[in-house]
């Protein structure tokens, strides 16, 4: 049933214009001396990002003004041509091979990451899915199994990339929106003992994961090599202590942390504002998780509920795991820090998912 419209959540709006801001600082901090030696110009990095908050941004507004009604019924055709995407991205010559994985398309500077266009379709397509069918879902063949099926189509995709830590974060996303969609406890327990072996399995096959994984338990046994990247990450951490060591004045980012502006940033915030501000991150996720369930919560329907649910934890689960793997709580997983890290596809996509959260908000009702 449709409500009448309100103000999209301002809490919200404000909490990503506070993460994207952090994150463009941030991004321009990490890089002054990498874009200076790589292309002449000390904020190459940032006008890049620059650039691409003000799409996403662009694209957010527009989203959120949208029908969701209508949205809803681009949830299967959009799942199609993701799928189109994914297998793009597999054939030679179409997807562009960088560090040993086919994960892009695009000519030169200007590509994506389809697997981040399919983190945000798969949520569309399941909360279409999950609340059209939800008088079925707590019967396994009729209706988990299909589901689990599409699930399982999109990981075995991303996994041929290989990526797995995209497929953990879109496994862990359809996992809650299948609690939240009323699967039942029994299914749910089998499918969290199946997905840690699959993961395990996965971790087994290839020497590159093993050694990340191992890293992860002992990063002194390797210390130059595969614990690399977790020392000096902690290093980092370390060092910022309670207040930080001051914005630019990181240490690390200079050739000690890869990956310094992507997959490792938390560090260098962690080094130049220290404890309070990356607590400042921490608390505005969790911020952001409340919003976002409590807009769940109070949608007017089963397809918006599982929607805004599914956009909450897609982003603030990417956050828990970045921060994990950071702060040596996780093993080494690729997976970037939302809002904030550096990155085109990424930054546009979550905004975009951003848009449908604020335009379910429109919708809420008190409850």
């Amino acid at each position: 049933m449709r409500q009448g419209k309100n103000s999209p959540d301002f809490i919200i709006f404000i909490i990503v214009l506070v993460l994207l801001t952090i994150g463009l600082v941030m991004v321009f901090s990490s890089t002054i001396y990498t874009s200076l030696l790589r292309h002449g110009d000390t904020f190459y990095y940032l006008k890049r990002q620059g650039g691409w908050a003000i799409i996403g941004l662009l694209a957010m507004f527009s989203v959120m003004k949208m029908d969701i009604y209508k949205i809803r019924k681009l949830a299967v055709p959009a799942f199609i041509f993701g799928l189109l995407l994914l297998v793009m991205v597999l054939v030679p010559g179409i997807g562009k091979e960088i560090k040993g994985s086919s994960r892009w398309l695009g000519v030169g500077s200007l590509s994506f990451q389809p697997s981040e266009v399919m983190k945000l379709i798969m949520v569309m397509f399941l909360a279409n899915s999950l609340s059209k069918y939800h008088h079925q879902i707590r019967f396994f063949l009729k209706g988990l199994l299909p589901n689990l099926l599409v699930l399982g189509l999109v990981s075995g995709l991303i996994m041929l990339q290989p990526d797995l830590g995209t497929t953990i974060a879109i496994a862990g996303t359809s996992y809650i929106m299948f609690f939240a969609g009323g699967a039942k406890g029994t299914h749910l327990f089998g499918l969290a003992i199946l997905g840690v072996v699959a993961v395990g399995v996965a971790i087994a096959i290839a020497p590159y994961r093993m050694e990340r994984f191992t890293a992860f338990i002992d990063p002194w046994a390797d210390p130059n090599d595969s614990g690399f990247q977790i020392i000096q990450s902690i290093y980092a951490i370390g060092s910022g202590g309670f207040a930080g060591l001051g914005l630019t004045k990181s240490k690390q980012k200079l050739w000690y942390v890869p990956e310094q502006h992507t997959d490792f940033i938390f560090a260098i915030i962690s080094e130049e504002l220290g404890f309070i501000g990356a607590s400042i991150i921490l608390l505005l996720f969790l911020c952001f998780a409340w919003r976002g369930i409590k807009i769940a919560l109070t949608a007017p329907d089963g397809f918006t509920c599982l929607l805004a649910t599914g956009v909450t934890i897609m982003i603030v689960l990417q956050a828990i795991i970045n921060i994990g793997v950071v702060t040596g709580s996780m093993p080494v997983t690729g997976i970037t820090l939302p809002l904030i890290s550096y990155g085109g596809s990424s930054l546009i996509w979550t905004l975009i998912g951003v848009g449908l959260l604020l335009n379910i908000s429109r919708y809420t009702k008190a409850r």
